[in-house]
């Protein structure tokens, strides 16, 4: 795998029909087909068409309205330059050589049609528990994901490694994932931490965490 995060991306060496246009907008080449968020482009330069992309069978369809999970799609055909951004997050790009990554799918922004994906559910999390199924990407080719603020790129092989369900952005397909539960008995009577779950990564890989715990909630008045 491939990315400037770990210092290993040459451009000589990868396709070049994603680029980073700056640190906050992708630039994608096409003809090359792309799957990317819905409501993403920015801007393009060309003819292209944009068509609403289903979950891909009935599986992925079922999984995505249980559990929430996977990032509405669309796919894009043309010829041109593409432009897509979203929230004005930044975007980090990594390349896939016949591997996987998991992505937390509010953080998956585009990637090569080449490339499959599924939703997988976290070990140890009931179905009921939202935010705990994420989207795996396999294959070769290009995968974008953005994070608010600077992200973390964590070592999971050098000591147990934790990260808030709603701040991980993406993580080695291969790590065991599983949920680390720290409410104590004071959360019973209000005097929690707020932070009684999180998710558990082992093994060899690494693991992306952003500066933020997802968009805040409002509150009706």
């Amino acid at each position: 795998m491939r990315s400037a995060l770990f210092g290993n991306l040459d451009s000589s060496q990868v396709p070049a029909n994603f680029a980073l246009q700056n640190a906050k907008m992708l630039r994608v080449q096409l003809p090359h087909e792309v799957l990317a968020r819905q409501g993403s482009m920015v801007a393009f330069q060309g003819q292209m068409d944009f068509d609403y992309e289903g979950a891909g069978g009935v599986g992925k369809l079922f999984k995505k309205m249980v559990t929430g999970e996977g990032a509405p799609l669309m796919r894009v055909r043309g010829q041109g330059l593409l432009f897509l951004a979203d929230n004005a997050d930044d975007i980090h790009l990594f390349y896939l050589e016949n591997e996987a990554i998991t992505v937390n799918g509010r953080n998956l922004l585009a990637f090569d049609s080449a490339l499959t994906w599924d939703i997988r559910r976290v070990q140890g999390a009931g179905i009921a528990a939202g935010g705990l199924f994420n989207m795996t990407v396999k294959g070769t080719g290009w995968v974008a994901v953005t994070a608010h603020g600077t992200p973390v790129l964590l070592d999971t092989s050098r000591m147990p490694t934790f990260a808030d369900g709603q701040s991980a952005v993406c993580w080695s397909a291969d790590l065991h994932v599983g949920v680390n539960r720290t409410m104590k008995a004071g959360a019973l009577i209000g005097r929690g931490s707020g932070e009684a779950v999180q998710l558990a990564f082992q093994g060899q890989g690494f693991v992306l965490v952003q500066a933020s715990e997802g968009p805040p909630v409002v509150s009706a008045q």
